[in-house]
């Protein structure tokens, strides 16, 4: 990859960014939009009746990206204050002399910019939205292939109760799916094309400037706002919180793995390959790195989604620097997003599962976290009340003493002059307290299948 096609360090950048994203906002990606307005402009201006038809082809045909020096364009924005101005000097100064001078017809640097990332965010948008898919589909497939899975529910990083390993990765997929509906959500209802002139007003057009900016929002295949929105900045908002939950709903899962594959717990992992996870040192390592780097974006993301919203603050019709926090800052959340929902997507493709383990940690607690279901079973004969004292008492001594729960209730008058030991083993059994899970497996399952579907 070229330097101008890449995105990011060439060292850093292919740990966390993904590669499509960073090929799609890269400097010769971000000058291609921008001269894809302009051309996009001069060619709805002629349709309009407002620069000569016959100065279209000369300014389209030097609206080519490989024709500008990324690397001039840059030095020159460092005195210009933005990119659009020496971009537009040099497309002007390309331009056949007959028809240089219907360049940017009307227009201005925020709009060309603004539009721009529009049109790259469309692109980004979509490119996320396919590895959420993925990473959907890679859900449900291991909830089906896992069914029978019975692991520790855990809450507060202790044992709880018993739960299905589909019910969490169905939570994962419920996360998933939110994500892609709040990115679905921001392409249908934040793009937007960006054209109003110097002051909003598109003054410079008289009485053409909405007929312009319909042709020109139809050209490029964005909607058309009611008003320019320079100074009014909820739509790239929205963008970055779509973004934001697409990499908290990675990182949650991300995390999960990471615990799942702690040593002592040894439950799941992510997928072994050569060169992946190890040490420096150790040979032995099986490091969660995949996870690593989705936890490293998601901090990342969180830090740069304040700098958006804290750019909403615009003075009057053209801010002095809240807009520029936005451009590197918005190509960072897209690179770093993008790049977490492609490894979540791989990583669960991927996840190798113990469910012996699983099952045998279910026993490391000898029981105590189904002491609720023994209660639940005693409470229809001698009240939930005292169905609690006597299994509390039980519970204190099975951990007293370190024995099942279950050998400690049948030794206990209490609980077998009511229950006798089938029944406490009934009770007793992970597999028959699992409530409503695999209701709400099949519930998630057919409502991301209906996401995935909307798409």
């Amino acid at each position: 990859m070229s330097d101008a096609d890449r995105a990011g360090s060439a060292l850093f950048s292919p740990m966390f960014a993904s590669g499509a994203m960073a090929r799609a906002f890269s400097d010769r990606a971000v000058l291609g939009a921008m001269l894809e307005f302009e051309a996009a402009l001069a060619a709805a201006e002629a349709e309009c009746g407002v620069i000569p038809a016959d100065a279209v082809q000369p300014i389209c045909e030097k609206c080519d990206p490989k024709l500008f020096s990324a690397d001039e364009i840059g030095r020159q924005a460092a005195l210009a204050g933005n990119l659009a101005i020496p971009l537009v000097k040099a497309l002007t100064s390309a331009v056949d002399p007959k028809a240089r001078g219907y360049v940017h017809w009307g227009a201005t640097s925020q709009d060309v910019i603004d539009t721009g990332f529009m049109l790259l965010a469309r692109g980004g948008l979509d490119r996320l939205a396919a590895d959420l898919r993925r990473g959907m589909r890679a859900c449900i497939a291991l909830a089906a292939a896992q069914g029978d899975a019975i692991m520790p529910g855990r809450t507060w990083l202790q044992h709880a109760l018993p739960i299905p390993f589909a019910h969490k990765a169905s939570v994962w997929l419920s996360g998933l799916a939110a994500a892609h509906r709040a990115i679905r959500r921001a392409r249908s209802e934040a793009l937007a094309v960006q054209f109003g002139g110097a002051a909003g007003t598109l003054a410079a057009l008289g009485g053409d400037g909405l007929r312009v900016r319909a042709a020109l929002a139809a050209r490029l295949g964005l909607p058309e706002p009611a008003i320019t929105w320079h100074a009014e900045r909820s739509r790239i908002v929205t963008i970055a919180s779509a973004l934001g939950i697409a990499s908290g709903a990675a990182a949650k899962i991300a995390t999960d793995v990471q615990l799942l594959m702690q040593t002592e717990v040894g439950e799941a992992f992510e997928a072994s390959a050569p060169g992946k996870g190890g040490s420096s040192t150790m040979p032995h390592k099986r490091n969660p790195v995949s996870s690593a780097a989705v936890r490293a974006n998601h901090r990342r993301v969180t830090g740069l989604m304040a700098i958006i919203h804290g750019a909403m603050e615009h003075e009057h019709e053209r801010s002095p620097g809240a807009w520029p926090a936005e451009w590197e800052t918005m190509r960072d959340l897209f690179l770093l997003s993008g790049g977490s929902a492609e490894r979540i997507a791989d990583l669960i493709e991927g996840l190798e599962l113990d469910p012996e383990r699983m099952r045998a940690n279910l026993g490391l607690t000898l029981g105590l976290p189904l002491a609720e279901s023994l209660m639940m079973a005693l409470a229809p004969k001698i009240g939930r009340m005292e169905a609690h004292h006597r299994v509390e008492a039980a519970s204190k001594a099975a951990a007293r003493d370190k024995r099942a729960l279950a050998a400690v209730a049948k030794d206990d008058p209490a609980i077998t002059d009511v229950l006798g030991p089938e029944a406490i083993d009934r009770a007793l059994d992970p597999a028959r307290y699992l409530g409503a899970a695999a209701d709400m497996v099949r519930m998630a399952v057919d409502e991301a299948k209906r996401e995935m579907e909307a798409e």
